[in-house]
C-alpha cells in the first residue's frame, strides 16, 4: 500500500497534538488551514499534495543544495527562503524536519 502524503502528514499532526501552544489544522481558514501552528505562527504545512516546513534559512540552503526539497513558493512567483517544500515521496523523514521548525519558529 503507497502512503500518501496526507498519510504522512497525518503522523506529523499526530506527533503534536496536545503539545503546548501547538494547534492542529482546521484550527483556522483560509491559508493556514491545514497548517501545524505554535502560539499562532505556522512551522509545518501541507500545501498541494507538499510538505512545507519553516526551518533557518542555512538550513532550507543545505536542503534544497543536496536535492531534498525546494524553496516553498506561495503561488506568487517568488520561493521563499526559510520554507522547504517536500515530495510526498521523499525519503527525509517529516516527524524530525517538523521538530527542527517547531524549534525554530519557537525561538523567533
Amino acid at each position: 500500500m503507497d502512503v500518501t502524503a496526507e498519510d504522512r502528514f497525518e503522523d506529523v499532526v499526530d506527533e503534536f497534538a496536545g503539545l503546548p501552544g501547538v494547534t492542529p489544522p482546521g484550527a483556522s481558514r483560509g491559508f493556514g488551514r491545514t497548517a501545524l501552528r505554535v502560539d499562532g505562527k505556522i512551522f509545518a504545512m501541507l500545501v498541494r499534495g507538499r510538505f512545507v516546513v519553516k526551518l533557518p534559512r542555512v538550513r532550507v540552503d543545505q536542503l534544497v543544495e543536496s536535492g531534498a526539497g525546494v524553496r516553498f513558493d506561495a503561488n506568487k512567483g517568488t520561493p521563499m527562503k526559510e520554507w522547504l517544500s517536500l515530495d510526498p515521496a521523499s525519503a527525509l523523514p517529516w516527524v524530525p524536519l517538523a521538530h527542527e521548525a517547531l524549534a525554530y519558529v519557537r525561538a523567533g
